[in-house]
């Protein structure tokens, strides 16, 4: 194998110049690498042919850090979702029985008892009284 084949005489491409720039821009955040210093190796950057080249752009700075790991995934809250449909199943049963007491009224001409309250109010006080003691609330 000749010398002209090694892995660091390769040709580098744009995108291998674009890691290098954010690794450069990095350092100089981290504070590895003044202003002029960053001016000047991005300056020498676009002028690279091969990886040696590009090496020597970051061979005096200190290895980048891993990313962090993502953080966890939230967990789910049953109580809140349970507390959703307990809602959702009062506010439907509320509208079909007020629809219902609706019809009877209109088609009698006279307004009837308005017993579609007894499954409103009970309930829906109960409901309330959870909501607002803050069941299914996420806690800090």
């Amino acid at each position: 194998m000749t010398d002209d084949f090694a892995p660091d005489l390769i040709r580098v491409t744009d995108l291998d110049r674009k890691v290098v720039e954010a690794r450069l821009r990095l350092a100089h955040s981290d504070g590895s690498l003044t202003l002029d210093e960053l001016d000047e190796r991005l300056a020498n950057l676009w002028l690279t042919k091969t990886r040696r080249d590009l090496a020597g752009l970051t061979k005096d700075l200190p290895a980048p850090l891993p990313p962090s790991p993502p953080p966890p995934p939230p967990k789910p809250n049953h109580a809140r979702t349970a507390m959703r449909v307990l809602t959702a199943i009062w506010l439907s049963v509320s509208v079909i029985n007020l629809v219902i007491w609706l019809m009877v009224s209109l088609i009698n001409f006279d307004p009837a008892y308005p017993w579609f309250l007894w499954p409103l109010l009970p309930p829906g006080a109960v409901l309330g009284v959870l909501w607002w003691l803050g069941v299914g609330r996420t806690r800090s």
